[in-house]
């Protein structure tokens, strides 16, 4: 086919120039240059076709489609594949970001519990730390009235031992003693 395109136009050109287009002399003369020019010509294209020239040609551009074709060809299958590559990440990319964002939220819900949880102890801490409170101070308040009654036990007592003692004889101070440790060997036995 190739060479049909390149023969074509070459004879064509040949012998569409005619005598009068001739530099000097008759045109099948080696003296005209124009002759010259189309013998070297037809002998140029005679052995590119003897050497089967058009057909190398032919078969180096027909290979060299082939190759672009080919590299077409894998430039679609590449393409294809980068999609497929493209849609597989954005797709994981997005089950990523429902997870962190699952786990955010999680984290959320947790610490919420957390702080519902730190207030309750500390509610129950506080109250405990009041109870305890109030019982020390209901112990020293205890504790500080028998020391008051203590003292004033003490101090009637003392009182008292003054008044009967000022106002008891020997005798009666006597009697006194001997009722007591009755008393105390009744209660002792």
């Amino acid at each position: 086919m190739l060479r049909k395109l390149i023969l074509l136009p070459t004879l064509a050109l040949g012998l569409g120039t005619g005598p009068a287009l001739a530099a000097s002399g008759p045109f099948f003369s080696l003296g005209n240059t124009d002759f010259v020019v189309l013998l070297g010509f037809l002998l140029f294209i005679a052995v590119l076709v003897y050497f089967n020239i058009p057909n190398l040609l032919g078969g180096m551009l027909d290979k060299r489609a082939e190759d672009i074709r080919s590299e077409l060809d894998e430039a679609r299958r590449l393409r294809e594949e980068a999609q497929t590559l493209l849609a597989s990440y954005e797709r994981k990319s997005a089950e990523v970001k429902d997870q962190a964002d699952r786990i955010v939220a999680h984290a959320r819900q947790e610490a919420e519990l957390a702080a519902e949880q730190a207030r309750a102890d500390l509610k129950v801490s506080i109250e405990r730390r009041l109870m305890a409170a109030e019982q020390q101070i209901a112990s020293a308040e205890a504790s500080a009235v028998r020391e008051v009654r203590d003292r004033a036990a003490a101090v009637a007592i003392a009182a008292a031992r003054d008044v009967v003692a000022g106002q008891m004889s020997a005798a009666d101070a006597g009697k006194l003693i001997d009722d007591s440790i009755a008393e105390v060997g009744a209660k002792l036995h």
